[in-house]
């Protein structure tokens, strides 16, 4: 089988690096001259655990190459995934430019039968265009005879697992609309569901429909959560036994029931506003999202709120380290995340920001400069601090030796016991205050 990824970014590489070790030969096209260099020589330009050394076995193996030409690339491909990014527009819906201009190449290129799959994640209705673009493509190359068909794969990869996820996938959805690309389809992906048969066809505007709906659903039970926890401050209830207590119905589950400062990357705020966009287009609210999307970006103003409480509604002056800045573990991925809200926040109020984060220190530097300082672990992060605030719940910050931090951080009258404010929960109230800290949690 032979495949062609369009786009080397997050999705594309990971996708066509997992088609490529199960023995497929995939061939990924990208315009960008300097990345596909890189990859050739096995310079992977995106963090991701496992991806870097698969991607160059695989290269060396000849199972995975890399060109800047999308006729070379899709010369001998029975396959192309379109994997090129959709960003929002202004109004807040996917911008297609790049998924259709690809098209339009695909259509201008092809002498035989394609399958053209949209694996970027887009509005329903989008296979439709696509289609037509290559369509009109097509006949503009004088080639309208030749056969095609569409397809809708959307990917869940979570940052940071995307490979256990794509080799051992809990579902796989592919949306077509014939046979031959439904049997296509079959065969590209049975290696990964030997084991377990999890493979959804459906329709295509299903199919897109499905990867919107997923996101927006956990995204509303993250700020359903938030909410829940901001109340038990207020009344006095714990949300960690409130969790148990309604994760314990099976009807409702455990999995992202967990309060924090805000969910951030590049899916679930993308895609809320894009499901949004979509309703309207059609004459319809989406109600519920629009207060899943008030009361996230409500949520990262949260743990300043908090700070500025307690030095009385002052900061200027005040050092506070900034413990995490990714948006969520195991990746270097600062979109939309609430460390940059904070960062913000806390420099307007006339504070100073220290950071660190153990794989996205260079990505802040990149968004950020030097707005912020940057220390080398933890503890430096802490030095001279007179707040910490727990932005990210990597590992290596979950057991600190308080002693040591507390040490670290700005002696004076003013703050005895200074505060740590916790934005994922994940630290104990009684340890934090015999440790000589003021505890500030998230609904406790």
């Amino acid at each position: 089988m032979n495949i062609a990824i369009i786009g080397t970014g997050y999705v594309g590489l990971v996708t066509g690096t997992c088609f490529a070790d199960m023995g497929m030969q995939v061939t990924c096209v990208d315009v960008n001259r300097e990345k596909i260099a890189d990859l050739r020589k096995g310079i992977v330009p995106i963090y991701e655990p496992g991806l870097s050394p698969l991607v160059k076995k695989n290269h060396e193996a000849g199972r995975l190459a890399f060109t800047t030409s999308l006729p070379e690339g899709i010369a001998q491909a029975d396959v192309i995934f379109i994997a090129v990014g959709t960003p929002p527009d202004e109004d807040g819906s996917a911008d297609l430019t790049h998924v259709l201009g690809v098209a339009r190449e695909i259509g201008l290129s092809m002498q035989s039968y394609k399958l053209v799959v949209t694996k970027s994640t887009v509005p329903v209705g989008t296979a439709e265009l696509v289609r037509r673009e290559v369509a009109s493509a097509l006949d503009e190359a004088a080639r309208g005879g030749i056969e095609f068909d569409v397809a809708s794969n959307p990917e869940f990869l979570k940052e940071g697992a995307a490979i256990k996820d794509f080799m051992s996938p809990d579902r796989v959805v592919v949306g077509v609309d014939s046979e031959r690309a439904a049997q296509l389809m079959k065969r590209i992906y049975r290696p990964f569901l030997i084991s377990s048969d999890r493979l959804l066809i459906t329709d295509i505007p299903s199919a897109e429909m499905i990867k919107y709906a997923a996101n927006a659903m956990l995204a509303t039970r993250i700020s359903f959560m938030n909410d829940i926890a901001n109340l038990c401050d207020l009344v006095g209830a714990n949300v960690d036994m409130v969790r148990k207590g309604i994760g314990s119905d099976a009807r409702i589950g455990t999995k992202f029931l967990y309060p924090g400062c805000g969910y951030g990357g590049s899916c679930f705020p993308k895609d809320v506003k894009a499901i949004i966009s979509t309703a309207h287009q059609h004459g319809y609210d989406m109600r519920v999202l629009r207060a899943v999307e008030e009361v996230n970006e409500a949520q990262k103003h949260l743990l300043f709120h908090k700070l500025m409480k307690h030095f009385g509604g002052d900061i200027t002056g005040k050092r506070i380290a900034l413990w995490g800045l990714a948006f969520k573990p195991e990746t270097d991925d600062m979109r939309q995340a609430p460390s940059l809200v904070l960062i913000d926040s806390i420099i307007k109020a006339g504070g100073s920001v220290r950071v660190y984060d153990p794989v996205a220190m260079n990505e802040c530097k990149r968004i950020v400069g030097d707005k912020v300082e940057y220390a080398s672990d933890i503890y430096d992060a802490a030095l001279e601090a007179d707040a910490i605030m727990l932005v990210t719940e990597w590992k290596e910050f979950r057991m600190p030796s308080w002693g040591v931090v507390r040490k670290a951080m700005r002696e004076n009258t003013v703050c005895l016991n200074p505060p740590v404010l916790d934005g994922r929960n994940i630290y104990d109230r009684p340890e934090l205050t015999a440790a000589g800290f003021t505890y500030y949690g998230l609904g406790k």
